[in-house]
């Protein structure tokens, strides 16, 4: 218990910002789960769902709102939303986020975090309104229920796996699987949530490219120095 407590503690210290973060998301969770009957939170998240219709009444609260909620379970263990849960609020929150805000500061991290959530949710809108027009999605994707960090999530783990030197590439095709292999592929179109984490993705491997060469442009280059005179000895 000492050992976990002064690794949460080191953790706290050195990603206060992503600490108070996963807290927040884990109360909101606890929140919706076990304070709010089953009607009462449904009608939560459908509030803060990034859906069109939402969208177009409402573009503030929706867009902030959803990033303080995880859509996921922490008790389903066998379930595949306790897998979401471990990629979106473990490896991209907990573990991807810190590592950003430790390296490149708060500010930094959370830039991306959050241009990944909203680049991404917006970019989605115009695919689904032609989606729409021809039938390839059905008229209830205007009022579905589609929230949480997901695409902020998957940006930054994006982000972070350009980053790595030894294992960039297995890392990236890692990031981009979870979306691909999980999306619904059966009509002419992805469901536009599988979309929106291809797109995060791309946000955040774009970000980790820029954040690379600025890093190589910011390396201090090294001078030459003089070669030793020889002294001749009689």
């Amino acid at each position: 218990m000492r050992r976990v407590a002064r690794a949460l503690g080191t953790y706290v210290s050195r990603s206060p910002v992503t600490a108070g973060y996963a807290g927040l998301l884990l109360s909101t969770h606890l929140w919706c789960t076990a304070v709010l009957s089953t009607a009462e939170a449904q009608r939560v998240v459908l509030g803060v769902s990034t859906n069109l219709d939402n969208l177009q009444d409402r573009p503030v609260r929706v867009l902030a709102g959803s990033m303080l909620f995880f859509d996921g379970t922490l008790t389903d263990f066998a379930s595949d939303a306790f897998a979401g849960t471990l990629i979106t609020l473990g490896l991209g929150v907990i573990v991807c986020l810190a590592w950003l805000e430790r390296r490149y500061g708060a500010a930094r991290a959370y830039g991306l975090f959050v241009l990944g959530h909203l680049a991404a949710t917006l970019l989605t809108v115009p695919l689904i309104h032609v989606a729409l027009a021809h039938g390839w999605y059905p008229d209830s994707v205007r009022h579905a229920t589609d929230f949480g960090i997901s695409y902020g999530a998957e940006a930054v783990l994006a982000t972070g796996a350009f980053l790595l030197r030894r294992a960039r590439w297995p890392a990236a095709a890692g990031v981009v699987a979870w979306p691909v292999l999980g999306g619904d592929w059966s009509g002419k179109l992805p469901d536009f949530t599988t979309v929106g984490h291809l797109l995060a993705a791309a946000i955040g491997f774009v970000c980790g490219a820029c954040l690379l060469r600025a890093a190589r442009r910011a390396a201090p280059v090294p001078v030459p120095q003089p070669a030793p005179a020889l002294v001749e000895v009689e």
